[in-house]
């Protein structure tokens, strides 16, 4: 990156550019948020709640039936009435859910049955195609590894086998703190998924037509590695990276991808947020190798993200707009410029835990308290 020093000041652009705080309503944590368009989003978080905006100002609350133990970290809508809930906790805690009536009824598709399972991120192709991580569990050997949950159908999920999954380090983890340590190359047209066809794989699995096969996901505890499957899941490679680690609050909180070669690395430890790096890296060669950033001062980071706008030179790198996401701040880099922070109004409490890019340009962010800010 060729930015070098953050400014200190919040974002100073005019109304019709500037952040934009939305009313939710709420006191509820939220950690998941997906962003449709710029009217239609949905965001969720403890106690089994979730929320809707259809005009992109006004947000409506509500629970999932019987979920009230259940803290919803992950959310990836495709519509005003169709969108997929992830529940992190320990054991039977881990669930997903499917509502294609805007939440008047929901589906339980799955519960974690494994009492050491504990789910961390959910991404999707498209509407019929996504992945769910979790924490390593021992296999039948004992060897931990990472649990990932594929489905073909929008409906039934199945295990990767752990024979085809490397083995994970003792004390190493993933962070379910804004469903993005698991990524796929972001859809930068911001398509009609509905409209996606699907293509019979060797294997007898099924794979949208036109996406990218790669996935990532990322670490922390005792490692901070980047793992990646070139072919959705069926053969891995595990990357070591320059990211804090050690403590089991440390590590990569968060990773992204605009192609299939170019993505950053993003976190620290969530219980010194203030603490210097190394807490932000980026790759060039699909993740095989990290570089880390020369922006001083860095912090924690919970969530990274591309605009899906950007229009990728994968000459040049810096020319993509990122957001990062710290505790109470949001950092848009709009390289060749210094990077924004954008901060709570002040007299405000306001915290940050997740970010879901507009396909249009621009991002929605959510956090502690019920918090929603639109960042035009």
């Amino acid at each position: 990156m060729r930015c070098l020093i953050l400014l200190l000041a919040a974002a100073t652009a005019s109304s019709q550019t500037a952040p934009q705080t939305r009313i939710s309503r709420i006191t509820e944590d939220l950690r998941g948020v997906s962003a449709v368009s710029q009217k239609i989003a949905w965001a969720s978080g403890t106690h089994g709640t979730y929320l809707r905006t259809t005009d992109g100002h006004l947000w409506i609350p509500d629970h999932v039936p019987a979920a009230d133990i259940l803290d919803f970290r992950g959310i990836v809508a495709f519509s005003a009435d169709e969108a997929f809930l992830m529940s992190s906790g320990p054991g039977d805690q881990s669930r997903i859910y499917y509502t294609a009536d805007a939440g008047r009824h929901w589906q339980l598709q799955f519960t974690n049955t494994n009492p050491k399972g504990f789910f961390d991120s959910m991404v999707f192709w498209d509407r019929t195609h996504g992945i769910v991580l979790g924490d390593p569990i021992p296999d039948e050997t004992g060897t931990p590894k990472f649990e990932l949950l594929l489905t073909d159908d929008g409906q039934t999920w199945t295990p990767i086998p752990p024979s085809q999954l490397p083995p994970a380090l003792e004390g190493e983890a993933a962070f379910a703190a804004s469903n993005t340590c698991l990524a796929i190359v972001a859809d930068r047209e911001g398509h009609d998924f509905s409209r996606v066809i699907s293509v019979p794989k060797k294997n007898g699995a099924s794979a949208p037509e036109g996406t990218d096969p790669n996935m990532w996901f990322a670490t922390g505890g005792r490692a901070a590695r980047v793992f990646h499957s070139p072919d959705r899941g069926r053969t891995w490679e595990v990357f070591d990276t320059p990211i804090i680690h050690g403590p089991d609050s440390a590590g990569i909180f968060s990773l992204a991808f605009r192609d299939a070669t170019h993505g950053v690395i993003a976190g620290g430890d969530y219980k010194l947020p203030q603490q210097d790096g190394p807490n932000l890296a980026f790759t060039a060669e699909g993740g095989k190798t990290w570089t880390l950033s020369k922006i001083f001062p860095q912090s924690y980071f919970s969530a990274a993200a591309y605009d899906r706008k950007t229009k990728s030179n994968n000459k040049d790198e810096a020319r993509d707009r990122l957001f990062l996401v710290g505790t109470n701040f949001i950092y848009d880099f709009r390289p060749p410029k210094n990077p924004t922070r954008i901060s709570a109004q002040k007299k405000s409490d306001s915290q940050f835990n997740a970010i879901s890019p507009y396909p249009q340009g621009g991002a929605l962010a959510v956090g502690p308290k019920g918090t929603i800010i639109t960042v035009p």
